[in-house]
This record gives C-alpha cells, sequence and structure tokens, in this order.
C-alpha cells in the first residue's frame, strides 16, 4: 500500500525507468513508485522537469519544508476529480450567508469537541449556537483557544506566553506551527482526492495563494493529530528544550526534532479506530477523507454536515 516518505538529508531526487531515485553524495536509493503517494521535503533537495512530470503522472504529491521547518508550498498533480456541479454548490454555499455560517460553525464545534478531549477548559459550546456571522464566530473560537493554549502549557510544562506564528517565538509556539502545517498538508492532500475545490473556504475567508478550505477542515483535525503528539512528547520527555535552535527573534526545531515529531506524526496517521457507524476499522487519514465525503454529501443536499467529534 502506498505511504508517505520523508526527506530529510540535502540530495538530488530523480526518476530511474519507473522508479524514484534519491541520491546523497554516494549513496543511492530507489524507491518504487507504487510504494509513495506522498512525499515531505524537509531540506533541499535537487529535482527536475521530467521527475516533476513523472511525479504528477502518477499521482504523488509533494510538500515542501524550508531550513526552518516551516510549510512553504505543495507540488500538487493537476486536477483529476473535476465536477462542475459540486463546484457550483460550493459557491452557492459560500456566498449565502446562512448556509456558510452552518458549515464554519460546525467546523468550530468540531475543533473545539475534540480540543476538549485533550484538555478540559470552562468554554460552554452551546454558545456558538449564537453566532450570525463570521466574524463573531471566529471571536468565539479564539476566545477558546487563548485558554485552551495556556492550558496546553500547563500540561507541558513548557511556558506558552501567547501564540506567535511569524516566526513561533518559543518551543511550544514552534511545535504548535509545525504540527498545524502537517496537519493542513494531510487534509490538502486528501482533498486533492475528491472533486471539492480546495480554494473555496467557508470559516476562512477565500484567498490567493493559499487552499484555504484545507485550513478549514484542518481545525477539526489539529487537536486530534498536532496536539496530540505535542502532549505525548513533551510529557514523556522524548523531545526536551535541546531540539530546538533560536536565532533572533525565532524558535524552530532542528533536524533531530523535526524527525521525532514526523516519526510520531506519521504512526498516528496510520493509527486506526474502530468506527461506530462503518463498523469497521479506519485510520486517521481515512478519517479525513471521510470527513470531506460527509461535506460533499451537504453541499449536494445529501444529508447535512455534522463535523466529527473524537469517540475514542
Amino acid at each position: 500500500m502506498p505511504s508517505t516518505y520523508y526527506i530529510f538529508s540535502p540530495g538530488r531526487l530523480s526518476r530511474r525507468e519507473n522508479t524514484l531515485l534519491l541520491e546523497k553524495g554516494d549513496s543511492k536509493k530507489f524507491i518504487p513508485v507504487e510504494d509513495v503517494d506522498e512525499i515531505y521535503i524537509m531540506t533541499e533537495v535537487d529535482m527536475n522537469s521530467r521527475l516533476i512530470n513523472f511525479l504528477g503522472q502518477n499521482g504523488i504529491v509533494v510538500h515542501f519544508f524550508n531550513y526552518y521547518g516551516w510549510y512553504t508550498g505543495s507540488l500538487i498533480p493537476r486536477e483529476g476529480n473535476i465536477s462542475g456541479k459540486l463546484l457550483v454548490k460550493q459557491v452557492e454555499h459560500y456566498l449565502n450567508p446562512s448556509s456558510r455560517i452552518f458549515i464554519a460553525r460546525e467546523f468550530v464545534k468540531g475543533s473545539i469537541a475534540n480540543s476538549l478531549k485533550n484538555i478540559r477548559v470552562d468554554f460552554d459550546e452551546k454558545i456558538l449556537n449564537s453566532a450570525r456571522d463570521i466574524d463573531t464566530l471566529m471571536s468565539m473560537e479564539a476566545a477558546f483557544r487563548k485558554e485552551y493554549y495556556r492550558a496546553l502549557g500547563e500540561k507541558t510544562g513548557w511556558d506558552f506566553e501567547k501564540r506567535t506564528r511569524h516566526p513561533p517565538q518559543n518551543p511550544l509556539n514552534a511545535l504548535i506551527s509545525f504540527g498545524n502545517s502537517l496537519v493542513y498538508t494531510a487534509v490538502l492532500k486528501e482533498i486533492f482526492h475528491t472533486q471539492l475545490n480546495p480554494a473555496v473556504s467557508y470559516l476562512h475567508e477565500p484567498s490567493t495563494r493559499r487552499y484555504s478550505l484545507s485550513l478549514d477542515v484542518a481545525e477539526i483535525f489539529k487537536p486530534l493529530i498536532a496536539d496530540r503528539i505535542i502532549l505525548k512528547l513533551t510529557r514523556k520527555g522524548i523531545l526536551s528544550e535541546n531540539h530546538f535552535l533560536k536565532e533572533l527573534n525565532s524558535t524552530y526545531l532542528n533536524d533531530e526534532g523535526r524527525r521525532l515529531f514526523l516519526q510520531e506524526f506519521d504512526r498516528l496517521m496510520k493509527s486506526t479506530y474502530s468506527h461506530p457507524t462503518l463498523k469497521r476499522k479506519v485510520s486517521m487519514r481515512q478519517l479525513i477523507r471521510l470527513e470531506l465525503y460527509k461535506l460533499i454529501k451537504h453541499l449536494l443536499g445529501e444529508k447535512k454536515y455534522t463535523s466529527l467529534k473524537a469517540w475514542w
């Protein structure tokens, strides 16, 4: 079964017949293309157009991170699943204020419910129903997130202070940013396998240079993936402040820290859970795909959307 491949060391990635060839100095590693459906490049890697064409033909998504471990973009194959009808429905639900706020509210409800599975904070989820516009909803979510991250800092024993993103200014903020970017890429990759347009969103405002629907759906899964990894790695002492580098006003994971985080990310994405409705085990990655299918059914008027709330 195709899996995710991570590249940490500088080198060259090229095509050799029907395989990928990763060269690092004198070492060479051949990777059968059927074994890969997604690549994370965490360092400088040389590539050429022949390889890019090959990756596109085989539907392989590539995510790029810079020297600091910050997500910079993705190479996504040409859209193969196109539905004009679904695109029209996506836009209609965005343009209709009541339709948009319903979907956006569900994203926030799922995010908060899953966060509260990790850490209990004082928050009445019912107040979300009173939000009649996106700004009010996002203000409510921001108020919850402030208390939640404060509690996350207490749980991990690491100073949080306040949420800083560009750049993160302490280790806990660096972990949150890195983890959230991984969830974003995981959602983006699953959207690619559906007929949804990743640029039409409901909670986050659609804009240029970002796939805002990925941001929307990632809200549901960040507590289940990124936050749980952070809690595990910090509370078990797997990650320490020795796994971070500081430059001027920024803090980021070093190479070993990223390896440890990605190792746990890969394990969690493959973890399976007994689905109460499907009556079978599904992986975290499959849960993301199922969430997108639920959204599609809602947009097409087949079944009302309710966001995922973790049952495990």
